[in-house]
C-alpha cells in the first residue's frame, strides 16, 4: 500500500528532509498534503496569525464551505480538552503578546476559529486521502495540534517527531502522550557515561541567570518597542506627552530593578507586561534558606513544548504548584522560580494571587542558582522541563506531572492523587541505572537533525549527509521498519497530555 501523507514541516532544512524522504521511498510514500511555506501546499504559519499568504493550492479557508469533515473530531472522547488544548495554544499569538497577532478576543472567537480551521483541514485530508501524518516538531503552535486532532479523530496513522538535546538525534512516537514513555528493560545496549553531579549543557540557557548580576539600565531597544507599541496599539497617547513620560520613567524603573540580562523590552512591549516585570522586581530582595525541607519547581517559559503540548491540565503552572501544596508533608515548603526567558504570557496579576494564597510558597529571586536548589532540595517538581532530569544527574528524585523525555529513567515519580512526597523523596537508586536507562533511550533515537536551532549542538554538520540519514530514518518508522522511540503500554496509568 502506498503512504499517503499529511506533513505539518516547515523551512528548509524539513522541505529537504520531506524531498529526500519521498526520492528515497521511490513511489512506496506520496505526499498528499504539506502544510508549510510557501511552496507548501498552504502556508502553515499564516493560520497562527490569520493572515492572507498563499501556498501552492491558495489559502486553506479561502472559499471553503462546510460540509460536516469534521464530525469525527467532534465525536472524538475528549473532545472538550482537546478544543481547550489548541486554544490555549492559539494565544501565543495574540494582541498581547506580539506585533504581528491574530485578531482574536475573546473565547467565542478562539471557538469559532477552531473550529472552521479544523473542519477546512478534514475536508482537504479526505479529499487528498492521506492515510498517515508526519508532524515534524512536537504539535504546539495552535495550527499543527489542530491538524494532529483532526488526523488523529479520522484515524490517519500519525507519527510525531522531536528534536533532543542529545547532539544529532531525534526522538519519535505515535501519539503526543507517549512523550517520554519506554521500558529501559527492551533493549541492551550500552550505558550512556554521564558525570555525577554534572549539569546538562543547554545551548540556550545563559550561566549569567544564575548569579546576582548589575541592576540594568533602559535600553534603545526598550524605547523602540515602547514607541512601536503606541503607534500601532496606542496612538492616542502621542497627543499625551506627560502619560509617555510617565511610561517612560516606569520602565526604566524596571530595568534599574532587575539584573541586567533580562531586558524585559529588549524584543516587545505592551503595558499589560509592566505589572508583570515590576512584581518580579518584588521578589528580587529574597532571601533562600536552604536548610528548609523543600520542593523546589522552577517554572517553565510559556508559551512552550512543554507546558502547551506535554502539560495536560498542567499546562496550567499554578495548578501544579497548588497540587504539590495539597500533597505537602508538614513543615516543607516550595520554593518557586520564575524561568529567566519568561514574559508576562500565563503570568497575569491572578496567577501571582494564586501563589499567594499559599502559606508554604515563597518566590525566589532570580539570581538563585537552579543548580544547587535541585541538589539540595527534597525533590524537584516540573511538568516536563530538564530540571527534572539535572536533579536526576544529581542523583536527586524527580517529580513529573507532564510529558518529560525522562519520565521512565529510575528516580523519577509519576504524579498522581494521594502521592507520598515524603516517600517520593526518599528515592535513592544507583548512578549506574541512570546511565543504563540513559543508554537505552539513546539507542532508540534516530539519528539526524531534524530542528535546525539545534544543529549547532553538532559541529561541522554535513548538511547533504544528514537530510539523507534523517530522511531514511523516518522512512523505516513510517514502513515499520524501526520502533518509535517512545511507546507508552496498554497498563501505564500516568495522566499526561490528552491525546
Amino acid at each position: 500500500m502506498t503512504i499517503r501523507l499529511v506533513v505539518d514541516g516547515r523551512g528548509t532544512l524539513r522541505r529537504g528532509i520531506l524531498d529526500a524522504l519521498v526520492a528515497q521511498a521511490d513511489g512506496r510514500v506520496e505526499i498528499a498534503l504539506h502544510l508549510g511555506d510557501r511552496d507548501a501546499d498552504f502556508h502553515a504559519a499564516c493560520l497562527q496569525r490569520m493572515e492572507v499568504r498563499n501556498g501552492k493550492l491558495g489559502h486553506l479557508l479561502r472559499d471553503h464551505q462546510t460540509r460536516g469533515a469534521d464530525m469525527a473530531l467532534l465525536a472524538s472522547p475528549g473532545f472538550q480538552n482537546l478544543m481547550a488544548t489548541a486554544v490555549d495554544q492559539m494565544h501565543r499569538g495574540s494582541q498581547y503578546y506580539n506585533y504581528r497577532s491574530h485578531n482574536l478576543v475573546n473565547l467565542q472567537d478562539y471557538l469559532d476559529y477552531y473550529h472552521i480551521v479544523t473542519e477546512a483541514l478534514a475536508d482537504r485530508i479526505a479529499a487528498a486521502g492521506a492515510t498517515h501524518a508526519l508532524f515534524m516538531n512536537m504539535p504546539h503552535l495552535g495550527y499543527d495540534t489542530m491538524l494532529y486532532q483532526v488526523a488523529r479523530g479520522m484515524g490517519l496513522k500519525t507519527l510525531v517527531l522531536c528534536q533532543t538535546t542529545y547532539s544529532d538525534r531525534f526522538f519519535s512516537m505515535e501519539r503526543i502522550e507517549d512523550m517520554g514513555q519506554f521500558d529501559p528493560r527492551d533493549t541492551d545496549a550500552p550505558p550512556l557515561p554521564i558525570k555525577k553531579g554534572d549539569q546538562p549543557d543547554l545551548f540556550y540557557m545563559d550561566d549569567r541567570w544564575q548569579t546576582e548580576g548589575p541592576r540594568g539600565r533602559i535600553t534603545r531597544a526598550a524605547v523602540a518597542n515602547y514607541l512601536k507599541h503606541i503607534v500601532l496599539r496606542d496612538p492616542a497617547s502621542l497627543l499625551r506627552p506627560d502619560r509617555m513620560i510617565a511610561d517612560l520613567r516606569r520602565i526604566s524603573a524596571i530595568y534599574g530593578a532587575l539584573p541586567d540580562w533580562r531586558d524585559p523590552f529588549a524584543k516587545f512591549f505592551h503595558r499589560n507586561e509592566m505589572p508583570y516585570y515590576e512584581k518580579l522586581a518584588s521578589f528580587e530582595g529574597q532571601a533562600v534558606d536552604y536548610a528548609a525541607k523543600f520542593v523546589y519547581i522552577p517554572l517553565h517559559n510559556q508559551p512552550e513544548m512543554s507546558t502547551s503540548a506535554l502539560g495536560g491540565v498542567f499546562r496550567d503552572q499554578a495548578l501544579m504548584v497548588e497540587t504539590v501544596a495539597r500533597h505537602l508533608p508538614q513543615g516543607w515548603r516550595i520554593y518557586v522560580k520564575e524561568n529567566p526567558r519568561q514574559n508576562s504570557f500565563a503570568r497575569g496579576p491572578l496567577f501571582w494571587h494564586r501563589l499567594s494564597r499559599l502559606p508554604s510558597v515563597q518566590i525566589l529571586p532570580s539570581h538563585a542558582p537552579t543548580h544547587e536548589l535541585t541538589a539540595r532540595a527534597q525533590l524537584t517538581a516540573t511538568v516536563a522541563g530538564t530540571a527534572g532530569w539535572e536533579a536526576l544527574i544529581k542523583g536527586r528524585p524527580a517529580l513529573v506531572f507532564g510529558g518529560g523525555w525522562w519520565k521512565s529513567f529510575p528516580g523519577v515519580s509519576r504524579f498522581h492523587e494521594g502521592i507520598d512526597l515524603q516517600a517520593v523523596a526518599a528515592t535513592t537508586f544507583p548512578h549506574e541505572a541512570l546511565e543504563h536507562a540513559a543508554g537505552q533511550l539513546i539507542a532508540r533515537c534516530h539519528d539526524g537533525v531534524i530542528e535546525l536551532l539545534y544543529s549547532r549542538m553538532k559541529q561541522a554538520l554535513d548538511e547533504r549527509a544528514n537530510v539523507a540519514t534523517a530522511a531514511k530514518g523516518i522512512l523505516d518508522l513510517l514502513e515499520g521498519r524501526v520502533a518509535p522511540t517512545f511507546r507508552a503500554s496498554k497498563e501505564d496509568p500516568c495522566p499526561t497530555a490528552s491525546s
